[in-house]
């Protein structure tokens, strides 16, 4: 395929999952068909099936659309864990905020019910594998001595709770929400402190390791 052509298809599908993604909120994903979506984005019904031949498979494009970091690589090396988790937790913040994810998370909280394979979709493609980065960043810090972390996944729970309780959960029901970079930057580095003085390696801690 030409550098043009793959282009064009890159800006169609585009079109198609954000006019995806803004029908599903509008009128629920049960009521809205492929052939509307396709019609909204401008592209012919066999472009869309060729790219997207099920609703299932272009939901799964979008979480994962939604959920991919702008670097691509989730963990950071151990070995600076105050450095470390403020990557990881600024890029969390990154996700949260982006334009549109308030809408996606809305649109599997309404449509659960009815379509429990989304909530799945939603975890499984979405917050999973980010939760896992942090889960095994952690572990590796600890096996590197630099923090002592007997619970990875208690540990990236509490992290990203308190990161997401500022950043993410108040837009949901306040349409005002917007705090400052600032304040955002400022979750993370109190987020960050916590998770490092919980988990200090202690003279005693490092003594034992030896």
């Amino acid at each position: 395929m030409s550098t043009y052509h793959q282009r064009l298809a890159e800006q169609k599908r585009t079109a198609i999952v954000d006019a995806a993604t803004a029908l599903f909120l509008e009128s629920g994903y049960d009521k809205t068909s492929l052939a509307r979506i396709a019609d909204a984005a401008g592209v012919s019904k066999a472009t869309l099936f060729k790219q997207f031949p099920t609703k299932a498979e272009l939901f799964d494009a979008i979480v994962t659309d939604y959920w991919r970091t702008e670097d691509g690589a989730l963990t950071p090396p151990a070995g600076d864990p105050g450095n470390g988790l403020t990557i990881l937790g600024n890029r969390y913040v990154a996700l949260l905020t982006r334009p549109g994810m308030v809408a996606l998370f809305r649109i599997v909280i309404a449509e659960a019910p009815r379509f429990p394979e989304l909530g799945q979709t939603q975890f499984k493609l979405g917050k999973q594998p980010f939760f896992d980065a942090v889960r095994d960043y952690l572990a590796a810090e600890s096996e590197a001595g630099t923090l002592r972390v007997d619970d990875p996944i208690l540990a990236a729970t509490q992290f990203l709770g308190m990161i997401s309780n500022f950043a993410f959960w108040p837009r949901m029901l306040l349409m005002n929400w917007a705090p400052t970079e600032k304040a955002m930057a400022h979750s993370v580095d109190e987020a960050v402190q916590t998770i490092l003085a919980r988990h200090a390696v202690t003279a005693a801690t490092g003594a034992a390791r030896a």
